[in-house]
């Protein structure tokens, strides 16, 4: 029998997100929209995987794509960087989820898979309160330990030229 969601709306103004989806888009990661996508993600890749759950919260503008973003500077970065956003596409963040079990549901949030296999999970509570620069130190440890590609993502003189939305959730219209 084939499996039949029910459509959840999104929980935010689509156009008012758009902004906070192509910071990420800019600095090499794939949308994922759809439980499917994700599966042909996970069906297809071996090696590293990076996912972000993306989201309108203060500490996703503050310091989580601005981080992740400089993470990805450094010199050996994930085989392939996808998100998915939080209150937006809520199937392709259930199978998300569902792929790192046993953690709670956290959004803002970064789980590295290797070979399809959790090998590293960051939080919000371990995001909250640090700068972008401490958390890009944080991700390029783990980087540097589980992956191989050969990093940056853009080119420096790309990266300098990105501007981060420093937007609070609550300046976001809800649906």
């Amino acid at each position: 029998m084939r499996e039949q969601t029910l459509y959840r709306a999104p929980t935010y103004d689509i156009e008012a997100v758009q902004p906070l989806r192509d910071e990420l888009v800019a600095v090499g990661f794939e949308e994922l929209r759809t439980a499917q996508d994700v599966d042909r993600v996970f069906a297809e890749t071996t090696g590293t995987v990076f996912v972000m759950i993306n989201s309108v919260c203060g500490c996703a503008a503050g310091s989580a794509r601005p981080g992740v973003a400089l993470a990805l500077q450094h010199t050996v970065i994930p085989d392939r960087l996808v998100t998915v956003f939080a209150g937006m596409e809520h199937d392709a963040v259930d199978r998300v989820r569902a792929l790192h079990a046993g953690y709670p549901p956290s959004s803002p949030s970064m789980v590295l898979f290797k070979d399809g296999t959790v090998v590293a999970m960051v939080e919000r509570r371990m995001i909250e309160g640090k700068s972008p620069e401490q958390l890009a130190s944080d991700l390029g440890q783990l980087f540097a330990r589980y992956c191989s590609r050969p990093g940056p993502s853009i080119p420096a003189s790309q990266f300098a030229k990105l501007q981060f939305a420093k937007v609070c959730g609550s300046s976001i219209p809800s649906y």
